[in-house]
């Protein structure tokens, strides 16, 4: 950083905030809303390039340069987030307090050396991404989820339940999802597992996706939702919107949060409940977190086939053991046994996808619910990731490969014209 390694950070934050409110001060606020995003932006530049150079800071030009666009920044975007946010390989930025902003690189956490002038300067620019979604953030309300323009979720909580001070977390979306393609590549599920997922999603299969946070259950929702044929009608039910399915027929929905009085609060199972009146040929839910699970369940077991969600869980029975839960949260006070037939008999598949150790993503197993043996739901995989250590540089080690088994929905799927290959049952890779 040059001269900045001399000129102390808390030093180089007051110079950069006294240049702010000087540059403010100079400027026609009132005539620059009137005027178009880029020329403002340009108009602003110039004054801020003449503020900084009449300014007598021990910078270098490059420096001077940095400082001028961290100030325009401040005044148009999210101050220190904007460079990060222009980053395409970012995909989380987190603010544990106002001078410790990690990102998430490759499935990595790095610690940047980016930093917030204090508190009240990182409330600016919450409140700033808060307020252009209608919400707020304060004592009495400390706690906000919005979203970026780019389709980005952020999270906001502040003291007094944030200890340290405010806390920010922005889970990025990129503009172009990753592809079927991309995740071959990157050794994510290999050709015969994307070949039997994708006649599963054609031939009208109920697939629930279950990871961890961060796993890639969304991205692989976004990149199975690409098979459903163009001609279907599409219902989509979320609580941030995430999904970006590139077919015409497609319907939005989204959850709302409670207002200031606390009412108007749209939850996902009056959305789920709704959408079934809007004649959907497929309902993709998001995330199931609640009690919308029961209902989910009862849409697919009612004509609603081909539908797709995810959910949170560590393990393909962990997930069946949520959703179960899930229902019972609904209060309709059901059997536990009549659930599982339930869930038996909506949901065809469970697809496990996982980040390791090293960052990578795998789909650990695409398993198939075959029925119920007394009380026990009973599944069978199909296919699998059999991890075997890691190698000296840290990545782990291991085989995709198919079990023989070959599912029972087989024939279902060549009656709807999807043949399976035998040979994909067979399949084994090494990476």
């Amino acid at each position: 950083m040059g001269n900045l390694q001399t000129f102390e950070r808390s030093e180089y934050q007051q110079v950069k905030a006294d240049l702010h409110r000087k540059i403010l001060d100079r400027l026609n606020l009132e005539k620059l809303g009137k005027t178009p995003g880029d020329a403002a932006r340009e108009e602003v530049l110039i004054v801020i390039r003449n503020t900084v150079n009449s300014e007598a800071v021990p910078l270098s030009f490059a420096e001077r340069e940095r400082l001028s666009r961290e100030i325009l920044d401040e005044i148009f975007g999210l101050g220190p987030l904007e460079p990060l946010l222009k980053d395409p390989t970012i995909s989380d930025i987190l603010v544990n307090r106002f001078n410790r902003v990690y990102i998430e690189r490759n499935g990595k956490l790095e610690l940047t050396g980016l930093s917030f002038k204090d508190d009240s300067h990182l409330m600016q620019i919450i409140d700033r991404i808060v307020s252009k979604v209608g919400r707020r953030v304060d004592e009495s309300s400390p706690m906000v989820d919005a979203r970026l323009t780019d389709g980005s979720r952020v999270n906001a909580i502040i003291p007094p339940l944030a200890i340290d001070g405010p806390c920010l977390s922005i889970r990025r979306f990129g503009r172009d999802p990753l592809t079927a393609r991309n995740m071959i590549e990157n050794k994510t599920l290999t050709e015969p597992m994307l070949e039997l997922l994708s006649s599963m999603v054609k031939g009208k299969l109920n697939i629930l996706i279950s990871g961890g946070t961060g796993a890639g259950k969304t991205t692989l929702l976004n990149v199975l939702s690409g098979y459903i044929p163009t001609t279907e009608r599409i219902v989509t039910i979320e609580d941030a919107a995430e999904l970006q399915l590139k077919q015409e027929h497609v319907v939005r929905l989204e959850t709302r949060a409670p207002n200031i009085e606390g009412k108007g609060a749209v939850r996902q199972r009056q959305l789920v409940i709704n959408c079934l009146r809007m004649r959907p040929d497929r309902i993709v839910v998001g995330e199931v977190r609640a009690e919308e699970a029961f209902d989910m369940l009862q849409a697919m077991n009612t004509g609603h086939e081909g539908s797709l969600t995810t959910v949170h869980a560590n393990s393909q029975r962990d997930a069946l053991a949520r959703i179960e839960n899930m229902c019972l949260m609904a209060n309709l006070n059901i059997p536990e046994r009549a659930i599982r037939q339930q869930i038996c008999s909506a949901v065809h598949a469970v697809v496990q996808i996982a980040r390791l150790s090293d960052g990578t993503r795998k789909v650990i197993t695409i398993s198939e619910i075959t029925g119920m043996e007394g009380d026990v739901v009973l599944m069978q995989d199909i296919f699998g990731f059999e991890r075997r250590g890691l190698d000296e540089s840290g990545k782990v080690r291991g085989a995709f490969k198919a079990s023989g088994i070959r599912p029972h929905f087989a024939d279902r799927l060549a009656t709807s014209g999807c043949r399976l290959r035998a040979a994909m049952f067979e399949s084994r890779m090494e990476v």
